[in-house]
């Protein structure tokens, strides 16, 4: 790692320190993108301390990044989503990418990162270009890392797949897109969602009633419609007997479903919240989820073996959820319901079946085994690793890679 004589700066207009290791993550666009850098960046801060370690994050202005990264100085790279297909758009593509490009060149010498992590997402293909490039003229020597929290990799991670170094995959089931360059560590996610919490003081401590069965109906960070809507009707119009529901809904849909759950069916237990800024008591208060299979919240599930109603969102890319789903449910970790057939019904009886004590005994222990607990640990194991003291100064032929 570099010592002390090394120079670099935290964000644009703050003074420049001395730091021992310097990380650069660009990703973005959804929370799936941005959490998982949250992690490994919090368990760098852990290991090396704040005066020993240095990030900085590079994402999209439009994407979620801009108000879910708020620990680690941020800039915005121009990007936009690669085509698979030729039109104007593919032309204003482009443009935006190599404007990206440009702007990730200027960014990157002023950081002067010793490794550089890609969590996905479209803006992470002009950061990973422009270190590459830097790295081709030696003004950096940083490894470049790809981590892939998806069971089958995206359009813009197979295009950076040649640039990049190592690919870090959650499940087994990945290793083969990857071939040589790929790593199994897990996801990485929120040391809180490490820690064994007591699951009716959790409950207590989302007002909820300790004893009861809890259903926890996660609607995502911007909401998710039909799984908000057929949330609403099950509470609405089944009676849950000792059930009790805490649904996150969203920011975007609160006010939606304040209204739709103004009047519950009798008896029933609900308390509805826009958004949780740590889950860790929500998962541990849950004996079932209910939400979609984005890839950080399956490495939720997984780590803290929850069992979980999936209803994967039908319009993501490569169908990237659907793959995620399968995945869980083939293991019995996850049952699934498509989108389009989700209803307060379906997801009454479904949850009955999850529920059933022997079969959600068994749906935990499935997600427990899907992926490693301490994925975060393991993933700064192989930074540090990667920046081992190093052989002569060739960026590609003599670094130390992983």
């Amino acid at each position: 790692m570099r010592g002390a004589g090394s120079m670099g700066s935290l964000a644009r207009r703050e003074t420049f320190v001395s730091v021992e290791l310097r990380v650069a993550f660009t990703g973005g666009g959804t929370g799936g993108h941005v959490y998982p850098a949250l992690a490994i960046d919090e368990a760098l801060r852990a290991r090396f301390g704040a005066d020993g370690y240095a990030a900085h994050f590079y994402g999209n202005q439009d994407g979620l990044e801009a108000t879910l990264v708020k620990t680690i100085p941020l800039s915005f790279v121009p990007s936009a989503p690669l085509r698979r297909s030729w039109s104007l758009e593919t032309l204003r593509t482009m443009f935006a990418n190599l404007a990206g490009i440009v702007v990730a060149l200027r960014e990157l010498a002023r950081f002067k990162p010793d490794f550089v992590v890609a969590t996905g997402g479209y803006v992470c293909f002009a950061v990973v270009v422009a270190a590459r490039i830097l790295r081709f003229v030696r003004v950096l020597h940083c490894p470049i890392a790809l981590l892939e929290i998806n069971v089958t990799p995206g359009l813009t991670n197979r295009i950076v797949l040649p640039l990049v170094d190592e690919v870090w995959t959650t499940y087994a089931a990945s290793q083969e897109s990857f071939g040589h360059k790929a790593v199994l560590t897990g996801a990485p996610v929120r040391a809180s969602l490490l820690q064994v919490k007591d699951g009716p003081s959790a409950r207590e401590r989302l007002e909820l009633d300790a004893d009861r069965t809890t259903i926890v109906v996660i609607g995502g960070s911007q909401g998710a419609r039909s799984v908000n809507e057929a949330a609403a009707a099950l509470v609405t119009r089944r009676t849950l007997g000792d059930w009790q529901v805490l649904h996150v809904s969203g920011e975007r849909d609160f006010a939606y479903m304040q209204a739709e759950e103004r009047e519950l069916a009798p008896g029933n237990r609900v308390r509805l919240v826009p958004y949780l800024d740590d889950p860790a008591d929500a998962y541990a208060a849950a004996d079932a989820v209910v939400a979609r299979a984005g890839a950080s919240t399956l490495a939720e599930l997984a780590v803290t073996g929850t069992p979980a109603v999936l209803i994967p969102y039908p319009h993501a890319a490569d169908q990237h959820q659907a793959v995620n789903a399968a995945l869980f449910a083939e293991s019995g970790a996850a049952l699934v319901l498509s989108d389009a057939e989700v209803d307060g019904d379906r997801l009454w009886w479904t949850l009955r079946e999850a529920l059933e004590p022997d079969r959600n005994a068994a749906m935990r222990r499935a997600a427990r085994s899907l992926a490693p607990r301490n994925a975060a640990a393991a993933i700064v194991a192989r930074i540090e690793r990667a920046l081992a003291p190093r052989v002569g100064d060739a960026p590609d032929a003599n670094v130390d890679h992983p």
